[in-house]
């Protein structure tokens, strides 16, 4: 017994250990997986994220932490004080996935600081919140009263939109002796009931029989649901409707217009008159089929109510019943398939992104991280990325459908200094559909380039016996930092060339032009560019010169005439006051730094000019006074 219960206990262990090792497993692939019941409300605790991917939360609020779903609808939300996973909004698991045997939601915990994403599927689990029902609480059945016992008569199934126990269980009658129930199973394991006749019928002793017929879900507490069943009592009809083939099978594409037949199913009566008049109902529909499809009661077509969605829904079954007027009928079958058309676009999310990048970042750097979806199936569904243009960047595949944008070379600032990254997707139908998005991405500068001169060299010409502190014959080199970390330099040099005349100076820098030159490369163009620089600099003195000659003959031109108008005027200008002539020599702007005094004499034709000396020392430097005095205005100079 101990051996026995070793053994029990170490198949329980690895058990354990397996547990924990697949648990392990998928935390290190990054995929979390919980489970929560349908209907709690919003913010309800569904998983310690944080914990069980290992991360700290402080350091999460940082980086900028969010939770995506894979479609537009948010389910769930992490709680920025806890890092739990809770729900976002009530989630109803049958208007979710229906008859889906596992409701599985997914999303993506993305942190943008680390370009990281982890994977997380939520279990949604259903509870009893619906009731069986049916579609009509109140049923009529039309019997011969010549039926055999034991016949049956198919009855409307109830609908419960719960799953597992919680669904439809079972079925049960209430009437009197003349009917019985029987559940028959359905292909898809569904429960049909059927009303038996267990006593054979008199029209004349009961025209009408009424019945209740009750549909009870396994939950518990159990539902249930009721429909009130009113039998009527006919005369013999002896020939039963048959449909034209037991099974309809037709396909559609799910762009067809609205109101379009679908499928038209037909029946026959060999009866006369009301036995042999069918009409067509719908004896087992979901509640999406109804609202999709109707059927004309009278002509047997299907049509259009809504548009398609083969995203949504690709498959739907029908029962079409055909009764007679005597209550005599036969059931088909209708399977509508829907087929798929490239009606999506491809959609483009981008989940982190960069929008500055230093220069000098290395190859495989990542500046995005990309989503792609299409919500199509099959070849419509395949998306294909691609960036557009010769820009320095490339496109990683990652896990599922991301995609990380990464840099491909190195960058250069000076080159380009900002990109607009187009990524475009491309799906896999007929025809094809895309979409794109642009990345802006601005290039940082860091101090990658050093100063550079215009020319390597640099030559000036200097003419001899200058006085103190003129330039002398030198070579000087000029070494040029910037202000970068690390600093950058470059250097020039600059030649100064003393020569008696220009042709020695021509010989001087033709010399210095080849001894400059590099190996194999001619100094003429050197030359020659210094040549004409000699040119045009002699041209610009020799205009300078013929300037200033033209200046001085214009100012003695001027004292001329100034001194045949004081010789005019001589005889007027007795008693004037000598301070009345000022600016007699042209000079008229600055009256303050150098105004003068003139002296005219009664009887002489000579004038006579004073300076003072506190009306100059403003404006020019003091001189030494002269040996001699300088001969003043007008006065003639002894030989």
């Amino acid at each position: 017994k101990m051996r026995s219960a070793g053994r029990r206990w170490g198949r329980w262990q690895r058990v354990l250990l397996c547990g924990v090792l697949l648990a392990a497993w998928e935390v290190a692939w990054g995929q979390l997986r919980y489970s929560v019941p349908e209907e709690i409300p919003k913010g309800s605790f569904v998983g310690d994220v944080v914990k069980d991917l290992g991360l700290q939360l402080p350091a999460l609020r940082d980086r900028g932490v969010r939770v995506v779903s894979e479609d537009k609808t948010q389910y769930f939300a992490l709680h920025e004080k806890t890092g739990h996973l809770v729900t976002f909004k009530r989630i109803d698991r049958e208007q979710l996935c229906g008859s889906v045997e596992h409701c599985v939601l997914r999303c993506e915990l993305i942190v943008e600081g680390e370009m990281k994403f982890y994977e997380i599927e939520v279990e949604v689990t259903d509870i009893n919140d619906n009731a069986p029902n049916f579609k009509e609480i109140e049923m009529e059945e039309t019997i011969s009263e010549n039926t055999a016992p034991g016949s049956r008569f198919p009855l409307r199934s109830a609908h419960d939109s719960d799953f597992g126990r919680n669904s439809l269980q079972s079925y049960d009658l209430n009437g009197d002796e003349h009917f019985s129930l029987a559940v028959q199973t359905g292909p898809g394991g569904d429960q049909r009931p059927e009303l038996v006749l267990a006593k054979a019928l008199d029209r004349e002793e009961a025209a009408f029989h009424e019945l209740v017929l009750r549909a009870s879900d396994g939950g518990d507490p159990a539902r249930t649901g009721t429909a009130r069943i009113r039998v009527r009592v006919l005369d013999a009809n002896d020939n039963a409707p048959v449909f034209s083939q037991a099974e309809y099978t037709v396909r559609v594409p799910e762009d067809v217009p609205v109101g379009s037949t679908l499928v038209t199913v037909t029946a026959t009566d060999p009866d006369e008159g009301f036995n042999g008049h069918v009409k067509y109902s719908l004896k087992t529909i979901t509640e999406k089929a109804l609202q999709v499809f109707h059927l004309d009661d009278e002509t047997g077509e299907i049509t259009l109510l809504r548009s398609l969605d083969f995203d949504k829904e690709n498959y739907y079954e029908l029962e079409v019943q055909a009764r007679d007027g005597g209550s005599l009928s036969d059931i088909a079958k209708v399977a509508i398939a829907v087929t798929d058309v490239n009606d999506n676009v491809p959609e483009i999310l981008v989940h982190s992104a960069l929008s500055e990048i230093s220069e000098d970042v290395p190859s495989e750097t990542v500046v995005a991280l990309l989503q792609v979806h299409d919500r199509d199936s099959g070849a419509n569904g395949e998306v294909h990325c691609s960036l557009e243009g010769g820009v320095p960047f490339r496109l990683e595949s990652s896990k599922g459908s991301y995609y990380r944008v990464v840099t491909a070379r190195e960058l250069d600032r000076e080159q380009q200094s900002e990109y607009n990254v187009t990524v475009r997707a491309v799906d896999g139908g007929r025809p094809t559909l895309q979409s794109s998005t642009v990345l802006a991405l601005r290039v940082l500068d860091v101090n990658d380039n050093a100063p550079v001169f215009e020319q390597e060299r640099y030559s000036a010409r200097l003419s001899e016996n200058n006085a103190a502190g003129a330039l002398v014959l030198s070579s000087l080199v000029v070494l040029v930092k910037d202000h970068g970390r690390p600093a950058l330099s470059a250097t020039a040099t600059l030649s100064v060339v003393l020569a008696e005349n220009v042709a020695e100076l021509l010989a001087e820098l033709g010399s210095a032009a080849q001894a400059e030159a590099a190996p194999g490369e001619p100094a003429g163009s050197l030359t020659r560019w210094l040549v004409l620089a000699v040119a045009a600099v002699s041209c610009l003195f020799l205009a300078f010169l013929l300037l200033l000659l033209a200046l001085r003959l214009r100012r003695w031109r001027r004292s001329q005439q100034q001194q045949q108008l004081l010789a005019t005027a001589g005889g007027a200008l007795r008693g004037v006051p000598p301070t009345h002539f000022v600016g007699i020599d042209g000079v008229r702007a600055f009256l303050h730094s150098y105004s003068h005094d003139v002296s005219l004499t009664a009887d002489s034709r000579k004038s006579h000019l004073r300076f003072s000396a506190a009306s100059c020392c403003d404006t020019l430097p003091a001189r030494p006074p002269p040996d001699e005095p300088a001969p003043l205005l007008g006065e003639e100079v002894p030989a």
